[in-house]
């Protein structure tokens, strides 16, 4: 790899005065004479005021052209370009700071308290942000709770108090709590009525004040912490319709979970808060230091469990996470837990609902079912992942017309579903909590520890994980929040729990086999309890594909050390059959899906070729001399790149530089409105005197900077040289592919250059690297999709033709007034043959379908 330099280096007059002056200071305060001592603070206060004029119009330039990058929609930061406007502003503090001492001999208190604030600005945004997101935590879980609830009944003490709350003490109800009506068929048709209007207001406020509320948001988010721009997505008004709608789409009953919206509305309040701070607003790198701590603490809040969320922070959300980060990111999450322990949601202590303590040991012959389990956990991870895939490209196909009437008809189907089911009836966390429980104590919900009722509750539980996880394949992706982690447990859960309910019938029915000798006498020795927490372990792991912050998360969900150990096996057999079924969670799918410009660093890659295999050979590029501003108008109006190389001139093709186009843009805006300028006017993007470059007649006309534009309104050229980067990242064009790809996940450039002896042969960006990536892998695995695709037609003429049926039946009663949308033809294939991101300079890729649909 090289790493091109540029030697253009220009020596202004005001830094030759900012040197003399600091050194006249110096000399000064060695010497002890009056006279020397105020001529040379004079000295300085002349340079010192030159100097803070030349850094607060840079600074200036700066912020502004930052300003205008926060509203491009899709589009990349440029880490490294980030990481040297950083440097600067340190730099410019630096300045700043020894500028104020020598003029005023010492720091004072004001001086010192402003400082510190600045110093401790970070931990000051960090705590702020944790007890805004335990606040909020604490108010969903209370209105979840309550949500979930009113579709079975009212309390008659306090109506808004929840079945919980309102029986306190009872394990088994109370007269307090009232069922809607005691004739079942009603309370059935209400059940399904309160489904439906739930999940009606959900997606009426998603669609209606932010779409981008829908969903997980985490493969989102993981691309934005990796740089990727998506205008509002963390804004205000995502985070509010988050917050509002997430409790009305879990209550409705909907196989979603609130785990995953957790995150996203976390990560919500840690980009509204910290934007309201200077120092993040304008850095890209600390605010991705902030965000990384949100995405813990949202998973600590969602399980309770802190170390956990810092560990899935790094495992799955941040491919950049350094020590600073971490600590943070701990900070950030005791901050939030502790929030919501003293809020007390539950009034019972705990964080979450499913918590559950276990004072007993396992036994090594359990080892053979929970391999199993963690078997199970891995096939329905990929299981759910490749059918929920193709279910998506059915919804972007067919029902991305109707959120709000897919989303309705999905919440009653599912109440119609469940309600006969016990586990499937009430909320996913509580059915958890029923199933992690011990059998002794006392608990037992619809007789779940009846020996005799032993193998109906088991075909209730394999019906159970059946349902839901339909439920789950069609619900996921949904327009509304939804999360897939509480799911996936309830789903393991449910399995695991079955499978512990056999293995104690098992011993029951050989309680001398050798098999079973390591159990004592008189004393339980199956808790099928376990074998449900192991389960939803399992599931978690499947669909997520991540492993030690799974086995924290469950420890600190049950606070047993002696369960660690079966933990781990589970969740290490999980993540090898679920590896062996396909790479990446779903999340990781899910941006592949989408077609994010996303590398992900868990993947290893030998593809043998080198960087000019992939690279934009012969790239637009823009002469140093020659071009005039209508040139540049012309290209800006004709061209959708994000930067432009730039040369000494066309034939030689010698690399000098590389210059953004918001730059450019911000640029010719900034000189129109001086009125200085015309069509003819001349641009430079390299300074004029720079030693050994040719100057021609028409080039040695007066350059104008910015800062002296209204002294030089007559001159006809401007330059540009101070918006063009001299030092971009290239590379070699026999370099490996490979070696690139890692310069973008370690790095994190926009756009590298690919130079050979000087002259520029091309360009290579992100959506360069994936557009070959994606042409080997559909080489090496060919797929015809016109099968899937004909059957997806088919469906979609039943769903039309079911959708007429009920329609002209209603009408028949309704004298017409009731009829069919003509809007429910199939919508047009075309945009679907082929995922055409724009070829742009920046690794840009826009949010279209991928050609093929997932096998």
């Amino acid at each position: 790899m090289n790493r091109r330099i540029s030697s253009i280096s220009i020596e202004a007059p005001q830094s030759r005065t900012r040197r003399s002056s600091y050194a006249t200071s110096v000399s000064s305060r060695r010497n002890e004479n009056l006279t020397r001592r105020l001529s040379a603070l004079s000295t300085a206060e002349h340079g010192e005021a030159v100097d803070t004029a030349i850094t607060a119009a840079e600074e200036t330039v700066a912020e502004e052209i930052a300003e205008i990058k926060r509203y491009e929609d899709f589009t990349t930061i440029d880490w490294v370009q980030d990481a040297a406007r950083e440097n600067q502003r340190r730099k410019a503090r630096r300045v700043e700071r020894a500028a104020f001492f020598e003029r005023e001999g010492r720091l004072g208190w004001r001086r010192k308290v402003w400082e510190a604030y600045d110093a401790g600005q970070g931990w000051i945004v960090v705590t702020l942000i944790g007890i805004a997101i335990g606040l909020n935590a604490a108010f969903l879980n209370i209105v979840t709770e309550w949500l979930s609830d009113v579709k079975l009944g009212y309390c008659t003490t306090a109506f808004y108090l929840n079945e919980s709350f309102c029986c306190w003490g009872s394990e088994s109800g109370c007269p307090e709590w009232h069922r809607w009506s005691t004739f079942w068929p009603l309370n059935y048709l209400l059940y399904i009525s309160f489904a439906g209007l739930l999940a009606f207001c959900s997606a009426h406020l998603v669609k209606s004040y932010a779409h981008y509320a829908a969903g997980s948001g985490i493969s989102e988010i993981k691309c934005i912490i990796a740089g990727f721009v998506m205008k509002g997505f963390l804004g205000f008004w995502t985070l509010l319709i988050k917050t509002l709608a997430m409790p009305l789409s879990i209550a409705s009953g909907l196989s979603v979970g609130k785990e995953g919206p957790s995150v996203h509305y976390a990560v919500c309040t840690g980009n509204v808060i910290s934007r309201l701070f200077d120092k993040y607003r304008r850095n890209a790198a600390k605010t991705r230091e902030i965000l990384s701590a949100c995405a813990a603490a949202g998973v600590a809040v969602a399980f309770g469990s802190p170390i956990g969320g810092v560990l899935f922070s790094l495992e799955e959300m941040s491919n950049y996470f350094p020590l600073k980060t971490m600590w943070r990111s701990y900070y950030c999450c005791l901050v939030a837990t502790a929030v919501l322990a003293a809020m007390n949601p539950f009034r019972t202590g705990q964080l979450v609902m499913f918590t559950v303590r276990y004072d007993r040991s396992w036994h090594f012959f359990e080892l053979p079912f929970y391999i199993l389990l963690g078997v199970f956990g891995g096939l329905y991870g990929a299981f759910v992942m490749k059918w929920h895939l193709r279910m998506q490209a059915f919804r972007k196909r067919y029902l991305s017309q109707y959120p709000i009437l897919e989303t309705t008809v999905l919440a009653v189907a599912t109440a119609i579903l469940c309600y006969p089911n016990m586990f499937l009836r009430i909320d996913m966390t509580e059915s958890m909590e029923i199933l992690f429980l011990e059998c002794e104590g006392g608990h037992d919900y619809d007789e779940l520890c009846d020996r005799q009722n032993r193998w109906g509750i088991v075909f209730t539980l394999l019906c159970a994980t059946l349902l839901r996880t339909l439920l789950v394949i069609l619900s996921y992706g949904c327009k509304v929040p939804a999360g897939i982690f509480v799911p996936s447990m309830a789903i393991g859960a449910s399995f695991g729990r079955m499978v512990g309910i056999v293995v104690q019938a098992l011993y029951e029915a050989f309680p001398n086999a050798a098999f079973f000798a390591a159990c004592e006498p008189d004393v339980p020795c199956i808790t099928p309890g376990t074998y449900a927490f192991l389960g939803a372990g399992a599931g978690l792991s499947g669909i997520m594909h991540i492993t030690v912050s799974v086995v924290v998360i469950m420890f600190e969900l049950t606070g047993a050390l002696t369960y660690i150990l079966p933990s781990m096996i589970v969740v290490g057999v999980t993540k090898a059959v679920a590896d062996q079924c396909g790479k990446g969670g779903i999340a990781d799918r899910m941006i592949w899906f989408n077609g994010f410009p996303f590398l992900d660093n868990k993947e290893e890659h030998t593809f043998g070729v080198s960087v000019s295999h992939t690279m934009t050979a012969k790239p637009l590029a823009l002469p140093a001399r020659g071009l005039t501003v209508g040139d540049v108008e012309r290209i800006l109006s004709e061209t959708k790149y994000q930067g432009f190389p730039v040369v000494e001139d066309p034939e030689t093709n010698i690399l000098l530089g590389y210059i953004g186009c918001t730059e450019l843009r911000y640029a010719l805006e900034r000189a129109k409105r001086h009125q200085i300028v015309n069509a003819n006017a001349r641009c430079f993007f390299v300074p004029q005197d720079v030693p050994g470059t040719a100057v021609t007649p028409s080039a040695a006309m007066p350059a104008v900077s910015f800062d002296d534009m209204a002294e030089t309104a007559s001159a006809m050229s401007v330059d540009f040289s101070k918006f063009v980067d001299p030092t971009p990242l290239a590379v070699h064009p026999r370099l490996p592919l490979e070696t690139v790809m890692e310069l973008f996940k370690k790095l994190g450039p926009r756009v590298i250059l690919v130079e050979y002896h000087g002259r520029l042969t091309g360009l290579v960006t992100v959506k360069d690297c994936l557009k070959y990536q994606f042409q080997v892998e559909a080489h090496e695995n060919p797929k015809d999709d016109s099968a899937l695709k004909a059957g997806q037609d088919k469906l979609w003429h039943v769903i039309r033709r079911v959708a007429q049926w009920i329609v002209g039946t209603v009408g028949t009663y309704s004298g017409g007034r009731l009829r069919l949308s003509e809007g429910m033809s199939p919508p047009s294939s075309a945009g679907l043959e082929g995922h055409s991101g724009r070829a742009g300079h920046d690794g840009e890729l826009e949010l279209e379908d991928r050609g093929h649909i997932p096998r």
